[in-house]
């Protein structure tokens, strides 16, 4: 599967588009971690966005929020963020992010169902 890295500097301008692009994506977002392995955060939300918050110039943190109504919001924050790329299938739909953290954390947010952003456009009611 093509994995496309973003560039640090980028991150910002990234998350943006890439929240926006695909706002109420049905996701699932699971963690790697060295000690525990394996655990899902979130499955089967709409994302509602994905944002950068710097400290000193550098990225403190990223945030994935996910969850339409109140009592189902969910944020999952990956903390020191170290990479982010973008996953896509072999014929480029978007598949989702990978994003790795100086501790050796791995967060995967994936799509229910990987789509080209263009093939859906104005088809998600807002």
């Amino acid at each position: 599967m093509p994995t496309l890295d973003v560039p640090r500097t980028e991150w910002a301008a990234f998350l943006d588009t890439f929240s926006r692009q695909h706002e109420r994506w049905l996701i699932t977002v699971e963690v790697l971690t060295p000690e525990l392995g394996a655990h899902r955060e979130v499955r089967d939300k709409p994302l509602v966005g994905i944002s950068e918050d710097r400290k000193r110039g550098d990225t403190a943190s990223i945030a994935i929020s996910a969850g339409e109504l109140p009592q189902d919001h969910v944020t999952h924050v990956i903390h020191r963020p170290s990479r982010v790329a973008m996953e896509q299938t072999e014929d480029g739909a978007h598949k989702g992010l990978r994003i790795e953290s100086e501790d050796g954390e791995t967060t995967l947010l994936r799509f229910r169902s990987p789509a080209l952003p263009e093939t859906l456009d104005g088809m998600i009611s807002r």
